[in-house]
């Protein structure tokens, strides 16, 4: 929770009182804290200080005092990570700090853990269990996928996926990695490098090289993919979170979060909202749980009760369907749910998750090293051992996040808001039913959001006069060209009218006519200086900005010429 209003403060009052504060207090550190906190800083208004030397100067006066920072600091959000002294707990000295001038937050940290959980160390087979007409892939077809990819081919779309790193060796992903970035402070392998197998998994559900002749293909076909590896603590993530919006991402995929019991840290949400202004989807994991509370950042998303709102909501909450379009057993459900996707086959006889991408490597997965149990959900593909059987909310949500990227890249004029109302309203569901608490508003189907995004129209329409004749009798004849033109892709809603507006002597302009035909008769006054230029509006709604100047001036003789 926030703490107490207090006054602005200068940077050298603020780290002296830090080193004050960093006396013994009684330990109190949750299971799933980091044993650091997170800190923001309320810099003085106009102050010159960039965030970068601010959080270099905290970390110089706490390491004096007997504590240190540490872990990845959020320089757009002006927060660094400070790590107690011994015997000092994170949430008793968060607490102090929050009492402090100059400390806009204070918190202690929380690491997220990853949306898949195994249920049982057989997840999958090598083979899959279903009918013969049914395909490794079989939710590709059922989220309409097909009929999206006659529209785009996502080549222009990003996807930042945030987790635990992609094996990039991969066939799969051969070509599409624009970068790759390393947030995990607890060492290991580069971004490059997936230890678990849970973020290769993931990354291919959502873009996997398709078309290709290899292996699979993802939801976004020729989507590219920012990575940041991120140790899932709620610095690193909101780090991974700014970086991926300042890098273009139309999308972000979160497949982790917390259990709820803690408020999402206040970073994180500046973190989201962030990526939403820059234009980004945030797109997060519901539980793997059968609970109502999803945890962040998941419930920061779709906070809760506004799920049945579908005005309402950040980003997207995603929890997993099954095979006959139900709720996966294991997935969580109610007002925090904004859609659901494919998560899991979850019928009796058949496999035991979704087909993707995994590490060459074993994996922590397969050795129960991140969860409870090891599974044995390795599986090949023409002789290829790097692939997988996955169940979870995990598995849903890079879906829906290549389905937004798509939508994103086709209709780039759309807002945040527009594309998360957009999946919504497009969701497959049955007839005359709204949301619902188990499936939110229903499967994503990415053929209908396409469709639909490549029908909204937000681009203005425009209008040129033509150069007049003279005036005959004290009228005057204006005729001019217009024409709504949608970019690639898109269908334009046409022209609905040209408003044609005058300017007398000098004096402002006003409308003085409103027409669907290319012309209009006007009255003019002998003496007079006249300057017109129109604007069109199309059946949208959209409105042409008037030009910066006139497109024609007319000035009428005091007498008409002789004929």
């Amino acid at each position: 929770m926030p703490g107490p209003t207090r006054q602005r403060g200068g940077t050298l009052t603020v780290l002296a009182l830090f080193a004050m504060v960093l006396g013994p207090a009684p330990t109190a550190t949750a299971s799933t804290a980091t044993g650091r906190v997170l800190v923001t800083l309320d810099r003085p208004a106009g102050s010159a200080e960039g965030p970068r030397a601010t959080a270099a100067a905290v970390r110089a006066l706490t390491a004096r005092a007997g504590a240190r920072a540490t872990g990845i600091a959020v320089p757009h959000l002006d927060t660094v990570v400070v790590r107690p002294p011994a015997g000092v707990g994170p949430a008793a000295f968060a607490s102090r700090l929050r009492a402090l001038p100059g400390v806009a937050h204070a918190e202690a940290e929380q690491r997220h853990t990853p949306r898949f959980v195994p249920d049982d160390p057989a997840l999958v087979t090598p083979e899959p269990r279903a009918s013969p007409d049914t395909p490794l892939q079989w939710w590709v077809a059922r989220t309409g996928l097909f009929a999206a990819w006659d529209v785009t081919r996502g080549e222009g779309a990003r996807v930042a996926v945030i987790d635990t790193g992609v094996d990039a060796a991969h066939p799969d992903f051969a070509g599409r990695i624009i970068d790759a970035v390393d947030l995990d402070d607890r060492g290991g392998g580069d971004a490059r490098t997936d230890e678990t197998g849970h973020g290769t998994h993931v990354a291919s559900m959502a873009c996997a090289a398709g078309d290709d002749g290899i292996g699979i293909t993802g939801a976004g076909l020729g989507c590219r993919m920012l990575v940041y590896k991120s140790d899932l603590s709620d610095s690193s993530i909101a780090r991974a979170i700014v970086a991926a919006a300042d890098a273009g991402a139309h999308a972000i995929t979160m497949s982790f979060g917390t259990d709820g019991r803690q408020p999402a840290a206040r970073v994180l949400v500046e973190a989201l909202r962030y990526a939403v202004d820059q234009g980004a989807v945030p797109v997060a994991a519901a539980a793997d749980e059968p609970v109502q509370e999803q945890g962040d950042p998941s419930n920061v998303l779709q906070p809760t009760g506004t799920g049945p709102d579908i005005t309402q909501g950040l980003g997207l909450s995603v929890t997993a369907a099954n095979f006959v379009d139900e709720r996966a057993s294991f997935a969580g459900f109610g007002s925090q749910i904004s859609l659901a996707a494919y998560g899991a086959f979850n019928v009796s006889g058949g496999p035991r998750g979704l087909f993707g991408a995994f590490p060459g490597q074993t994996t922590e997965l397969e050795r129960g090293g991140l969860f409870d149990a090891g599974c044995s959900c390795r599986a090949t593909l023409n002789g290829d051992d790097r692939y997988a059987y996955l169940q979870g909310t995990s598995m849903a949500t890079p879906i829906v996040a290549a389905v937004a990227a798509l939508v994103r890249d086709l209709n780039p004029d759309l807002s945040v808001a527009e594309v998360v109302r957009l999946l919504k309203e497009t969701a497959r569901r049955p007839a005359g039913t709204g949301w619902t608490a188990e499936l939110g508003w229903g499967i994503v189907d990415a053929g209908a959001a396409v469709t639909a995004a490549r029908a909204l129209d937000r681009a203005a329409p425009t209008s040129r006069l033509r150069r007049p004749g003279r005036p005959r009798d004290g009228r005057l004849t204006l005729r001019w060209t217009s024409a709504d033109r949608a970019p690639a892709r898109l269908t334009a809603s046409g022209v609905a009218r040209v408003e044609l507006w005058r300017s007398a002597n000098g004096r402002p302009a006003r409308r003085i006519a409103s027409s669907r035909t290319g012309s209009a008769r006007v009255r003019v006054a002998r003496g007079s200086r006249y300057a017109f230029y129109t604007v069109a509006v199309d059946r949208a709604g959209n409105r042409e900005a008037p030009p910066p100047r006139p497109d024609t001036r007319v000035r009428v003789p005091a007498r008409e010429p002789r004929r």
